[in-house]
């Protein structure tokens, strides 16, 4: 290696990255699917002993840029923003690296790790409303966090389950969850009634060692963690939800919401929508929450509830023999609607996905979540 070789790597949480050449200013690369079975896109490296130098990045695998670029940061991942779509040709994007950067980081998403997770949770760390325990331990013995929070002191009327990253790499949904939890744990807006009234069990990272270890996490082999809610669970933190989530429901679940990412780019991999299973009951209520999400949302980031995908609509079709996480909710007793939300990872509509809009969006997902349980039913 010349002294002139720029360093690239990917040894941090979170990194993926393989490098096939550095020829110059030209880096090729790729993303590695490490278990996935499928191609998929996620990547994140660093750069470093490149200061002031214009680098072009070729993926050299499969279309692994997304619609607004990759994201960049230069601040060692405190903060990210999107390159831009004109710094992309085919599969290559241009950056010149700031003269004061010593170290660069990109991504195709915009990450959300445990350390994110942590940041977050110690500005709550006094919260009354707010208890941090543990699900379980991974595979490769990383404890995976799981949280309480809302009315904790005595019995709630309602409980509500949110469950996230059962696929690694979808990362931008979960600033949407902690939007969410911002806005139950805030003294203002829904959070008061919200409060008053449920119970929330959260599991931020159902893959923990896959998102930690920057997985792709989709289609695993033998299969993934969304698919392993059949008889006989192989991971430990699905086995875990399983058989904590009935007792601690004690007949008061009512709603679970699991967070996720669709794919690249196109159609409804840019829109926001709510993934409709078999069972036409769960989802006529879904929708019925989605209506009312439609109707009140605030924030920056668009939804309409045709943009729905039901049963049986583009890729929402049968999934053979593997049971998902939100088919295994909606039999759950007592609970009126299960469902997937997908949330793009850079565009919805035009309009740009950054932590900010997508925290926004947790925030009309918790205003829905109280008119939506706090209407009356017979």
């Amino acid at each position: 290696m010349s002294r002139t070789d720029p360093i690239i790597d990917s040894d941090f949480p979170g990194g993926n990255i393989v490098v096939d050449s550095v020829d110059g200013d030209l880096i090729s690369l790729h993303q590695e699917l490490r278990d996935t079975t499928v191609d998929w896109f996620y990547w994140y490296f660093r750069i470093r002993g490149a200061a002031g130098r214009t680098l072009e990045f070729r993926f050299t695998a499969s279309d692994a840029i997304g619609v607004r670029g990759p994201a960049v940061s230069v601040d060692d991942g405190g903060h990210w923003s999107w390159l831009g779509a004109e710094a992309v040709q085919g599969q290559s994007f241009t950056f010149t690296i700031p003269p004061q950067a010593d170290s660069v980081r990109f991504s195709f998403t915009i990450p959300y790790l445990e350390a994110n997770l942590q940041a977050f949770l110690a500005r709550y760390s006094r919260h009354p409303h707010l208890r941090i325990g543990t699900l379980c331990r991974t595979k490769r013995g990383r404890d995976v966090e799981m949280l309480h929070l809302g009315h904790l002191d005595g019995a709630p009327d309602l409980r509500v389950l949110l469950i996230g990253r059962h696929h690694a790499c979808e990362a931008i949904a979960t600033y949407s969850m902690e939007g969410l939890l911002e806005a139950v744990l805030t003294q203002t807006g829904p959070g008061a009634w919200l409060r008053e009234h449920v119970e929330f069990l959260v599991i931020p990272f159902m893959d923990k060692d896959g998102v930690e270890e920057g997985d792709q996490g989709k289609r695993r082999r033998p299969y993934d963690h969304w698919e392993d809610y059949g008889e006989g669970s192989i991971y430990p933190t699905v086995q875990a939800v399983k058989k904590r989530v009935p007792v601690w429901s004690g007949g008061k679940l009512r709603f679970i919401l699991d967070f996720h990412c669709p794919a690249i780019r196109g159609g409804s991999h840019e829109r926001i929508h709510f993934v409709g299973g078999p069972d036409q009951e769960n989802w006529r209520r879904v929708e019925r929450f989605c209506a009312i999400l439609e109707q009140t949302r605030t924030g920056p980031l668009p939804y309409r509830v045709n943009n729905n995908l039901a049963y049986g609509d583009e890729w929402n079709v049968d999934y053979g023999p593997r049971k998902t996480s939100e088919r295994w909710g909606e039999a759950l007793p007592e609970v009126l609607a299960s469902s997937v939300v997908e949330i793009p990872y850079a565009n919805v509509d035009g309009e740009m996905v950054t932590p900010e809009a997508a925290r926004a969006f947790g925030w009309d997902l918790a205003t829905a979540l109280h008119k939506f349980l706090a209407e009356p039913r017979i």
